[in-house]
């Protein structure tokens, strides 16, 4: 017979709180009706449109249920972590690259889709659209099975796979069971997850760690007022042009036309996948 689980909950707190903000969120997307294209993270939407704050968004934002269930049971399984202080983990090391894999994996994304689309001239990673929780759950994947290789990861309770394999065996999974999961996502969170197990990223504290939110914040509030994705009555962004330069545009006069330059920033467009 199993701990109860309030006990577990409280042995691991970041993941539970993680889990229920998910929970959350697929409820309220649910609800109001929400789709992919409204929360997700699109090469169109975020580099083009200037949509940043969908890097955030779509990292906690799910629309099936059974992506939501799949991230949530890996998560719940990799709470492990916060118990692993005496190998230099625990709630700290947490919550620190917790931070860390939610925006990498979300700017390496975009990274690949530029690649894609500029290097290889494959227009439909223009508008593919990521949602999930998944690239932090890869993340934590790798990590755990290079810190503690003789782990095991247990998914919905009844299937546990050798943390070792865990990614990739994950990853073909989750092919099967959503069939429109995220290859680049998940293979970027892998990518980070590796980069922090092996030290290529590391020195989080908690300094460096409040002032990543604090940037973090900042960025997702002022990208929301500038593409006019909320109405923030309390922030006022100024336009970001020299009033001494000449604008371009055909104005009527006595004597013919002249130029005038007025330019307005092209909006994405985000499809859903």
């Amino acid at each position: 017979m199993g701990k109860p689980l309030v006990y577990e909950i409280l042995e691991k707190p970041a993941s539970s709180s993680v889990i229920g903000i998910c929970s959350l969120i697929w409820f309220f997307i649910q609800k109001r009706n929400i789709g992919y294209g409204d929360v997700g993270l699109s090469y169109e939407a975020a580099m083009e449109g200037g949509q940043y704050w969908r890097i955030i968004t779509s990292a906690f934002s799910h629309i099936s249920v059974v992506h939501l269930v799949f991230n949530m049971s890996a998560l719940w399984s990799l709470g492990v972590v916060e118990q692993l202080g005496q190998i230099g983990l625990g709630v700290e090391y947490y919550l620190h690259y917790t931070l860390v894999l939610v925006v990498l994996s979300g700017l390496l994304v975009l990274g690949f889709y530029h690649m894609m689309i500029q290097k290889f001239k494959v227009e439909y990673f223009r508008r593919v659209t990521a949602v999930g929780y998944s690239c932090v759950v890869f993340g934590w994947m790798t990590i755990l099975a290079t810190k503690q290789p003789s782990s095991k990861l247990n998914l919905f309770g009844v299937l546990s796979l050798p943390i070792s394999f865990a990614p990739f065996e994950s990853l073909i999974f989750t092919s099967i069971m959503v069939p429109q999961a995220s290859f680049i996502g998940h293979l970027s969170g892998i990518i980070v997850g590796y980069s922090i197990a092996w030290g290529l990223i590391h020195g989080m504290n908690n300094y460096w760690a409040i002032t990543m939110l604090g940037w973090i914040v900042l960025v997702f509030v002022l990208s929301l007022k500038r593409t006019g994705s909320m109405e923030l009555r309390f922030i006022e962004v100024e336009p970001v042009t020299d009033p001494s330069l000449p604008s371009v545009g055909v104005v009527a006069s006595r004597n013919g036309r002249t130029l005038q330059m007025d330019v307005v920033p092209r909006r994405g467009v985000a499809d859903i996948v």
